[in-house]
């Protein structure tokens, strides 16, 4: 593993909010009560990494208000290092509300106007020796989707440059796919394409690398991506479970059935696996079973962050699997 000055083993950059989750099912209109959780796509990715034991921080932004306390507050108590989390003083911290039907794709409405903290990074916001020397550097499509981040997001993956295989080190992308946030896919294509010529693993879902590569048929997606020189390409197929693709091999690995309370964190609690099994030196495919079981933890459970899986948890459900085939 690669140490760095600030002994952090992940930076993830981008998405940060308050996640609100309906304490009753059906339409948003009925609901009364909501509960609170710590939520966004690289947030949540930072929490599940540590909660696996990795020293983890997010480089971000929140508004001057309560809930901007609020996200600092919970990243300590997940152990996640918050002293990247900057301030856009005219902003205000995004909520999204959750709405629990159907469970396992639940609808989501963002309050990130006139735009999000996470999206107005700029250059001073970055710690540029770490997103260099870190292990792993997180980054998603979302960033990209508007100025000033776009730019500043593009000019980390330049100064990082592409790992070499075997340093030790990995660019994720994760492609974080959300239609609200483009004009439309052609032009977040373009945006994607771009952070292909950096990326070493790439994580998405059949629309996500459709988006990204034109396709979404799995095993042609895959094929793109190693094509532009990723090592590690995984697309999330749903219950017919996750294809692993590197120059080497293929394999699909099944998913862990359960039943969905909340489908909205599994993929992100699938990325925190993912830097658990890179950085602990696994194969690509019990990397993919490991996240897998993290992936379905999560989606039986309320919440994304909260809802984070232990290395015991994961352990366990990994060796049921593995005892029943």
């Amino acid at each position: 593993m690669v140490s760095t000055v600030s002994g952090l083993d992940l930076l993830t950059v981008g998405r940060v909010g308050v996640d609100l989750y309906p304490e009753q099912t059906g339409p948003l209109k009925d609901v009364t009560t909501f509960r609170k959780f710590l939520g966004g796509t690289a947030t949540n990715v930072a929490v599940g990494a540590a909660r696996l034991g990795h020293h983890t921080a997010v480089l971000t932004k929140v508004g001057p208000d309560g809930f901007g306390d609020y996200v600092r507050e919970a990243l300590a108590g997940f152990g996640v290092d918050a002293s990247y989390v900057g301030t856009a003083e005219h902003l205000l911290t995004p909520v999204v509300f959750c709405e629990l039907d159907p469970p396992e794709d639940p609808p989501l409405l963002f309050y990130r106007m006139p735009v999000a903290p996470d999206l107005t990074l700029t250059a001073d916001d970055v710690p540029w020796d770490l997103v260099r020397d870190v292990a792993i550097l997180w980054v998603t499509g979302t960033g990209v989707s508007v100025e000033p981040a776009r730019s500043t997001q593009f000019d980390m993956l330049e100064h990082r440059g592409r790992p070499a295989a075997g340093s030790g080190r990995w660019t994720c992308l994760d492609l974080d796919w959300r239609a609200m946030f483009w004009p439309s896919p052609e032009d977040a294509r373009e945006e994607y394409d771009q952070m292909l010529d950096s990326a070493t693993v790439v994580v998405g879902n059949r629309a996500e690398v459709e988006v990204a590569v034109g396709t979404a048929d799995p095993h042609e997606a895959a094929t793109r991506l190693l094509d532009r020189g990723v090592e590690l390409a995984l697309v999330k197929m749903g219950g017919e479970g996750v294809l692993v693709a590197t120059q080497d091999d293929r394999r699909v690995v099944p998913p862990h059935p359960v039943e969905v309370v909340c489908g909205l964190g599994a993929g992100d609690a699938f990325g925190g696996a993912l830097v658990h099994g890179l950085l602990s030196g696994w194969e690509p495919v019990r990397i993919a079973e490991y996240a897998n079981a993290a992936g379905a933890v999560v989606a039986s459970r309320l919440a994304c962050a909260d809802a984070m899986p232990t290395a015991a948890e994961l352990d366990a459900l990994v060796a049921t699997r593995g005892a029943s085939a």
